[in-house]
């Protein structure tokens, strides 16, 4: 269980990071006159776009490794404002290379190209700026990066850059360390330096240039992948042993889009020529039922006291977004009336007093308002679990017995457990001694979760919801019926709001139906 003085201190450290990213985003918004910037789950945003930001020493994982202090994150928040303000986007993606080794090179050089535009009349920013900068490279050779070649040759090529943007030396703890390699990018790279420095203030002639560089460091850094390869047979490279707690500069994301993974989707035969639609084979089998009495009370326990601590370490303030949910779902209702206001309606009952006391002011009356939340909520879907959330929760459709989309073993080892699983399914076994109909629709049973009603009080279903936490409870999700069924109960609520939250992956799993049907025939709305 977690202690008292554990959730302040967590509340105390996610307050201020609050406050640390509202200062951050102020500054941003000073900086860029971008009215939309702010921080969502310590990642800045644009309206409800997140903004990505790939040059090394601006990657998340650098944050958490070891610097995040107060410097670093005005440093951090300040490159981002810098980014924002001098480097056109559009003009950005038509020029980055694809080659998965030079794009992260074009990154860096163009967010290093940007720090140098820094407002002379602002002399922290420039100090923020290479605070943070050093504090990097500080951490990257504490990841023991800099003792395998390759992340000595990227590590060198960094300051090398930043050093000739910026007319400084480089950090003075690690010069020596790459003296030798440095060297040699300053042969290879010949007078390409000299061009990055003096084109700064122009992006597309500063992107001549890098561009180069990113050239002839991939070269380099191919040859030094090949050498590595061949070398590997006859002794042992320490490049594999990296703590995966700081990556290395190539592991570069190069998808820029949101990351969100989809279905692919298409025109089902069988759902054409089956006439019905979406059908199910049988609903013999269908259940719903409480989610706690499926987990012992003990194990209960156990998760509920897993639950808290996690909530305790996320840092969420549960009262505040207590309060700024019942704001967000609670409507006005109408709750009597205040008299002896100084204005509003003219109280009749109060009128003798304006003879009496003719200074009387008070003799008004206002309509009074309590807000009321007269509202159901449901969380249907396999990622969370839920369904009738903030007051009443519940479960979403799983089959019980049908099969699994994955199965361990290779060959026919997989086939055969692959196949025996999906015999436990009851529809499953029904269509089979039926001689396997065509089209049957969904061969799985369903089994609806509910893991709070809406009548039940949240204190005493506090412990039940901990159940979520039991992964064999989830197996295939029938997602479309999930839905369906958490429409169903939310439509029974006499509440004057009803608000269905869906949150899927989008990706319906059940083995039994797609094998039966096509790869478009899904069992989702």
């Amino acid at each position: 269980m977690t202690s008292a003085p554990q959730q302040a201190s967590a509340q105390q450290q996610a307050r201020r990071q609050q406050r640390i990213e509202e200062l951050c985003a102020a500054s941003i918004r000073a900086l860029t006159g971008d009215a939309q910037l702010h921080y969502r789950g310590s990642t800045l945003h644009r309206g409800h776009a997140p903004l990505r930001f790939l040059a090394p020493h601006l990657r998340d994982d650098s944050v958490a490794s070891g610097f995040e202090d107060f410097g670093s994150r005005r440093g951090l928040a300040d490159a981002m404002a810098l980014r924002l303000r001098h480097s056109d986007p559009a003009l950005h993606r038509e020029l980055a290379p694809a080659d998965p080794v030079e794009r992260p090179v074009f990154e860096m050089l163009e967010q290093l190209r940007v720090e140098t535009l820094a407002p002379g009349e602002m002399p922290g920013v420039a100090a923020n700026l290479r605070h943070r900068f050093e504090q990097w490279s500080r951490a990257f050779h504490a990841s023991r990066l800099t003792e395998t070649r390759l992340g000595l040759l990227m590590y060198a090529l960094a300051q090398s850059c930043w050093s000739m943007l910026n007319g400084e030396p480089p950090l003075a703890e690690t010069e020596e360390i790459i003296e030798t390699t440095r060297a040699k990018l300053g042969r290879a790279l010949a007078g390409t330096l000299a061009g990055i420095r003096r084109e700064r203030a122009d992006q597309r002639a500063f992107a001549a240039y890098a561009l180069r560089i990113a050239a002839i460091v991939g070269a380099m850094v191919r040859a030094a992948e090949a050498q590595q390869a061949s070398e590997r047979d006859v002794r042992n490279d320490n490049d594999e042993d990296v703590p995966a707690a700081f990556a290395l500069l190539l592991d570069f994301e190069q998808n820029d889009g949101d990351g969100i993974a989809s279905a692919t989707s298409g025109q089902s035969q069988v759902f054409d020529a089956g006439g019905e639609g979406y059908r199910a084979y049988t609903t013999r089998y269908d259940r719903e039922i409480d989610a706690a009495p499926l987990v012992r009370r003990e194990l209960l326990r156990e998760y509920r006291e897993r639950l808290d601590q996690r909530i305790a370490a996320s840092g969420i303030h549960l009262a505040r977004l207590s309060r700024l949910l019942a704001a967000i779902l609670a409507t006005p209702r109408r709750d009597g009336w205040s008299f002896g206001e100084e204005e509003g309606y003219v109280d009749g009952a109060r009128l003798a007093r304006l003879v009496s006391a003719p200074a009387e002011r008070r003799l008004f009356r206002l309509e009074r308002h309590r807000p009321v939340a007269d509202c159901a909520l449901a969380f249907p879907g396999r990622l969370l679990g839920l369904d009738e959330g903030a007051r009443r929760a519940g479960g979403h459709g799983h089959r019980r017995d049908g099969a699994r989309t994955r199965s361990r073993g290779r060959g026919h080892r997989g086939a055969r457990l692959h196949h025996r699983r999906l015999e436990r399914g009851r529809p499953y076994r029904e269509w089979l001694a039926r001689g396997r109909p065509a089209h049957p629709g969904r061969l799985n049973e369903l089994l609806h979760m509910v893991f709070k009603s809406a009548d039940r009080n949240w204190r005493r279903a506090r412990t039940d919801l901990a159940a979520l936490l039991k992964p064999d409870l989830f197996r295939e999700g029938i997602d479309g019926e999930a839905l369906d069924w958490a429409c169903g109960r939310l439509m029974q609520r006499a509440a004057r709001r009803r608000i269905l939250v869906v949150i899927s992956d989008g990706c319906p799993m059940d083995s039994a139906t797609a094998l039966a049907n096509d790869r478009f025939y899904r069992t989702t709305t």
